[in-house]
């Protein structure tokens, strides 16, 4: 199994543990207030929000990846959305170490 689909296999799990936030405005109050430990910001998401959460990432050190496609976020966590958030610790190391 790829990394790419050991990520998209650990987000869904993560999802079912309620261990992740989606959605723009609620990802970014959860990386303001520092509960954000990982960032996955899909491939094809609008060029102005893109740049806008890789912006916060960098700013607030939270780790991310920009190489899924909307719909492989969309299908592992089963909402359509663009900005997924990892909120505990040991997805986000294992999601970050997939990550390299």
């Amino acid at each position: 199994m790829t990394n790419y689909n050991q990520m998209l296999n650990l987000l869904g799990i993560a999802r079912r543990a309620g261990k992740i936030v989606s959605g723009e405005d609620i990802v970014l109050n959860n990386i303001k207030k520092s509960k954000v430990k990982f960032l996955f910001i899909a491939s094809d998401a609008g060029a102005s929000s893109a740049k806008r959460f890789l912006n916060k990432s960098n700013f607030y050190h939270v780790p991310f990846n920009n190489e899924i496609t909307k719909n492989d976020l969309s299908d592992a966590i089963g909402q359509n959305r663009t900005i997924v958030g990892i909120t505990d610790n040991g997805f986000a190391r294992k999601i970050n170490e997939l990550n390299k």
